[in-house]
């Protein structure tokens, strides 16, 4: 593997990580008050996952960005790294859409894209690099089990979600309150 294309690699999932960490705040009184189920894992766990996955993710990806340039597959190795990015933006894209603008149902439904964007790179690097393959098959799992922990928060919440938005923003308007 080429040291220069696993740092930009690790520089895109990097940043992934930075804005999706920004856009996160599972502390807010909006998040402490929602209803979720009793196999959401506690918040420790998130980053014991995320961490090693964004890793998986740069160094398979570099691995498979390699092979398509070593055997000359310029078309896949383009593909693959237009889907990556695009990948990356719907990564960073969920924390922005539930925690950021508090909205459980459009996150539901990015994060199945996210999903199926995550199952779509593990499907390319399989043409490219069956090893960097399986090490990224663990990525598309953990979000479609995000996915459905989504819904499952959303569905339980739809009714109680506006109105604590508007709560929130109504806050906002006042120095010295908080939501």
């Amino acid at each position: 593997m080429r040291a220069t294309t696993l740092v930009r690699t690790g520089a895109a999932v990097a940043l992934t990580a930075v804005i999706g960490g920004l856009a996160t705040d599972p502390g807010s009184a909006w998040y402490r008050t929602l209803r979720t189920p009793a196999w959401q894992p506690p918040p420790p766990a998130y980053p014991l996952v995320w961490t090693p996955l964004y890793a998986d993710i740069a160094v398979a990806s570099a691995a498979v960005l390699d092979a398509a340039h070593e055997s000359g597959d310029e078309d896949a190795g383009r593909g693959f790294a237009v889907a990556l990015g695009a990948n990356l933006v719907l990564n960073a894209g969920w924390n922005a859409l539930f925690f950021a603008a508090r909205r459980p149902w459009p996150a539901a439904v990015e994060c199945a894209a996210l999903t199926l964007s995550s199952a779509d790179l593990v499907r390319r690097a399989a043409a490219l690099d069956r090893r960097a393959a399986i090490a990224l098959a663990p990525y598309p799992a953990w979000c479609a089990f995000a996915t459905a922990l989504t819904v499952a928060i959303a569905r339980r919440n739809s009714g109680t979600t506006a109105r604590a938005n508007l709560v929130h923003r109504l806050r906002g308007l006042w120095p010295g309150r908080s939501g």
